[in-house]
């Protein structure tokens, strides 16, 4: 029997391939890739690039400034579709390709899919040594993306052009699997992207890929409610799985009628609308006072969709309960069976509704008395004070400052009387009740897991799985691909922008408004937190210049305009050092077409701080100063009232 074949070269076919592919979940179809991002080099201009120029297809080419950025916008336009649809990446060889492992570590560790497609070294050898090349005396075959073999859950290197076939059906089996979603590398040397193959007609149909919700078994089903049926103090915990299988509707109503509450990690933050009387907000060492008050209590933890990292169990410390059981519902039985779990597998709209089923009828109630209206009622309180926080005569920064000439020598700089706390309140207040804020690193996520409330649905887009400076820009201009109707604020410190804002250009290029939330507190706050609380001195943390005296960076804040750095690119910039002159600004935001920036001169130190959460991180043993032993004995009798595993 005769095969149709088509005579292409192997990038012309991958184009091809690419945009045949289509995702079904629930009976709604979606074209699951969106187009592909490059920055051109050597490595893929003449084979990628020449199948893009030619025949496209239905697929759009956007034009990255950075790889590691135009990468992380692509991680965040998949995690908003919430994984229905993605954004390829290509790069050259050497340089490029490596620019794109951080990026790619950041969407496995968030189970988020990215098909990273970085060209390589000749598969001839013929030039060898190829410009950009790494050469490995020990083996040739080793090039720069073999890096990747350690940070994707698929990596191949097509090294003839027939092995694209089963490279990108392999890539795609990982790409829509919400259980081992995460980055994909097909390597594809230079030559090979030029070569023709007579490729058959059928590897180009149009292929879809169904996301089938995953039933747990009746076993499992009545292991859980056998277990939450014996408990009085039950606590759920709503993940990131919640947002992806679209099962906050669900889980909230769960929760109300069997008088149950739950508790957010950075991933599941806004499923469920935070005016819920059973939403308590952000949980563990990022956690509110109201969340991590009911989970030191509870005796049943209900994880829905949760890896149950460091930060949402407090380093395994915050749930004191010693009769503590633990049901985590996961599509994955790798995240399912951590901290020795009760594992069921399966869906969580699914899991949730038949367990909902099963709670109606045999019924159920559990025993609290007022300690979730209590509890919610005193992290209320406590907002009130975190937004009314301002300088003043009787000011004390939140957390303690061994350096106390540090703030009075950044007000005299700068003017300013702006903290991060009340900063935030104010543009909680200030933006639409529907506007996407995205954050990542240092000390703005744990303001924002505790203090930001939403009532709209995947409204917060926190990277809080490998915390990585440089996404919330890169990661604002992806949303806005996927959501143009939405307004889209980058939350970020002055450190990350520094490490990474390239694609602020890009968006401005693409005519995508993103606004920019700048905290300037001259440091990168949050490690400078930690250092100091672990009786260290106050080293690298803080942006100083040198003291010709003395020989160490300690003198003066060193003064940027983040606002004409912005304005330089073609942005909107504004510097606030008031309260007045942030609302005024981010007034005037919102009339602006193109991209913002406001530059918010905020003191150092005025983020919050710890409430009843330990975060277990590597102390000096031994040390030749007071404040490093205690900080280890700390350390040490908080791990000793941990679960082991």
């Amino acid at each position: 029997m005769g095969v149709g074949v088509l005579r292409m070269t192997m990038a012309q076919a991958l184009v091809r391939f690419l945009d045949h592919q289509y995702i079904c979940m629930d009976g709604q179809e979606t074209k699951f890739v969106e187009g592909i991002a490059t920055i051109f080099g050597h490595g893929n201009v003449c084979g990628i690039g020449q199948a893009l120029d030619e025949n496209p297809g239905g697929l759009k080419y956007f034009q990255g400034k950075n790889e590691q950025g135009m990468a992380h916008m692509a991680t965040a336009f998949a995690r908003q579709n919430n994984r229905k649809k993605i954004i390829a990446c290509s790069s050259s060889i050497g340089p490029g390709a490596a620019n794109m492992v951080t990026a790619a570590a950041c969407a496995s560790v968030n189970n988020i899919p990215l098909l990273l497609l970085p060209g390589d070294t000749f598969a001839t050898r013929q030039p060898d040594p190829v410009l950009q090349q790494v050469e490995q005396s020990t083996s040739l075959q080793t090039t720069t993306n073999d890096a990747f073999k350690a940070v994707c859950k698929y990596w191949d290197r097509v090294e003839r052009p027939e092995q694209l076939m089963t490279a990108m059906i392999n890539a795609m089996r990982i790409l829509t699997d919400p259980a081992e979603a995460g980055a994909v590398c097909i390597a594809i040397p230079q030559d090979v992207q030029g070569e023709s193959y007579d490729y058959p007609e059928y590897f180009f149909q149009k292929r879809v890929h169904r996301i089938v919700r995953q039933i747990p078994s009746r076993e499992e089903i009545d292991d859980m409610e056998k277990i939450l049926q014996n408990s009085k103090r039950p606590l759920v915990i709503c993940g990131g799985g919640v947002k992806y299988s679209g099962a906050g509707e669900i889980l909230e109503k769960f929760c109300e009628q069997f008088h149950i509450p739950f508790a957010e990690t950075q991933a599941g933050k806004s499923a469920c609308p935070s005016s819920s009387p059973y939403n308590l907000g952000g949980i563990g060492v990022t956690g509110n006072l109201a969340a991590n008050t009911i989970g030191r209590d509870a005796d049943m933890l209900l994880s829905v969709g949760s890896r149950l990292s460091d930060f949402t169990t407090s380093s395994k410390w915050l749930f004191q309960n010693p009769n503590l059981k633990i049901v985590s519902i996961n599509v994955s039985r790798f995240h399912a069976y951590k901290m020795d779990a009760v594992p069921v597998i399966g869906d969580a709209r699914t899991t949730l509704e038949m367990l909902t089923e099963q709670l109606k009828k045999d019924g159920y109630s559990p025993a609290y008395q007022g300690e979730i209206e209590n509890a919610k009622a005193a992290w209320a309180e406590e907002m009130k004070q975190l937004a009314s926080y301002s300088y003043g005569k009787e000011f004390e920064p939140m957390v303690e400052d061994r350096a106390p000439d540090s703030i009075e020598k950044y007000i005299k700089m700068t003017g300013s009387n702006v903290t991060q706390t009340a900063a935030i309140c104010a543009i909680r207040k200030g933006i639409a009740k529907d506007a996407i804020i995205i954050g990542a690193a240092g000390s703005l996520p744990g303001d924002l897991q505790r203090m930001w409330t939403t009532d709209a649905r995947d409204s917060y887009h926190m990277e809080y799985g490998y915390s990585c400076m440089g996404y919330e820009i890169a990661g604002a201009f992806g949303i806005k691909l996927a959501k143009p109707d939405q307004e889209v604020y980058a939350m970020c410190g002055d450190g990350s922008f520094m490490m990474l804002h390239s694609e602020l250009v890009t968006s401005i290029q693409e005519h995508q408004k993103i606004n920019i939330l700048l905290f300037d507190n001259a440091s990168n706050g949050c490690i400078n937190n930690l250092e100091m609380s672990n009786g260290i001195g106050n080293l690298g943390t803080e942006f100083r210049f040198r003291d010709p005296v003395t020989g160490k960076q300690s003198g003066d804040f060193v003064p940027i305009s983040f606002a004409a750095i912005a304005a330089g690119y073609g942005a909107k910039g504004y510097t606030v050092r008031t309260m007045e002159e942030l609302k005024a600004a981010l007034e005037d935001s919102k009339k602006q077409t193109v991209s913002t920036l406001i530059d918010i001169k905020a003191l150092p130190k005025t983020m919050t701080h710890d409430y009843d959460s330990w975060w277990h991180v590597g102390v000096a043993s031994t040390s030749g100063t007071e404040a490093e032993r205690k900080a280890f004995n700390r350390k040490e009798s908080y791990r000793r009232n941990s679960r082991r595993y």
